[in-house]
């Protein structure tokens, strides 16, 4: 089982589990990976350290390749002061965790949000909690129309159970 660091286009990191590098890489060029918190597709493979258990040996210091390896690797990448990793993954993890309450608590009309959130705020549909898609012209048209609307960017896994 290989477990990986992966990252989005939007810098949330989360981890992929794989059966093998070859079942990541597939699943990468299949265009099956995507950010829990934000649902964007580009992702990237970050640094993971392995565990390996090969006996009681003193570690040794990587060699000037692997360092030189790693430096080319991180170069353009952010570093967080002190704690801000695990700040970072208790903000998504709340971010995530309320995305589902939202998905939980609301229907999905998908694309027939701008016809339902009419016909609700003109008093021809009850009123609900509704959650969709919408296009700039039609959410300016719901604001026009006087209805409160707010925009999320709820990723795609928010009514389901991850591992």
């Amino acid at each position: 089982m290989k477990v990986f660091d992966l990252h989005c286009g939007q810098g949330h990191i989360f981890e992929g589990w794989f059966g093998s590098e070859a079942d990541y890489q597939d699943q990468q060029q299949r265009g099956l990976l995507e950010c829990p918190v934000c649902g964007d597709g580009a992702i990237t493979k970050g640094l993971s350290a392995p565990r390996l258990n090969l006996g009681a040996a003193a570690p040794q210091p990587p060699s000037s390749e692997a360092s030189a390896a790693v430096s080319q690797q991180t170069r353009g990448l952010t570093t967080l002061p002190g704690n801000a990793p695990e700040k970072l993954r208790a903000l998504q993890a709340a971010w995530l965790q309320l995305s589902r309450q939202l998905a939980q608590a609301s229907e999905d009309v998908g694309t027939r949000f701008t016809e339902q959130a009419l016909a609700m705020h003109r008093g021809e549909q009850e009123e609900k909690p509704i959650r969709g898609q919408v296009t700039p012209a039609q959410a300016q048209e719901l604001v026009e129309e006087g209805v409160p609307i707010v925009p999320l960017a709820l990723p795609k896994v928010s009514g389901e159970t991850l591992q």
